[in-house]
């Protein structure tokens, strides 16, 4: 069974974490500042491959964003693709350059 935590640390930097059967499988490295959700970096680890896991990392990253009204500014080239290849789904959440603070 998988299930997914936000961890945040006192200065607003942490991870999506990822865990199947107990073990960690995953993680995105996040950090949150003036209202945005920044996200770096998502990794999967090699065992855990090709089964979907960095996508269950991307829907906790897009709650959390919603939950919080935050926008998700997209560092992390796997979240960028997902982004730019179903803008629909994240134009709600996904801070760009001609966003207003």
């Amino acid at each position: 069974m998988e299930r997914t935590e936000v961890v945040i640390n006192h200065n607003n930097r942490g991870e999506i974490q990822l865990f199947t059967d107990d073990q960690k499988a995953g993680k995105m490295d996040i950090a949150i500042a003036g209202g945005k959700l920044i996200v770096y970096h998502t990794e999967v680890n090699p065992a855990h491959e090709g089964k979907g896991f960095a996508r269950l990392l991307l829907d906790k990253l897009v709650s959390h964003a919603r939950e919080h009204a935050l926008k998700i500014v997209p560092l992390c080239p796997y979240v960028y693709a997902q982004f730019k290849r179903h803008p629909e789904t994240y134009m709600d959440i996904w801070f760009n350059e001609h966003d207003q603070d």
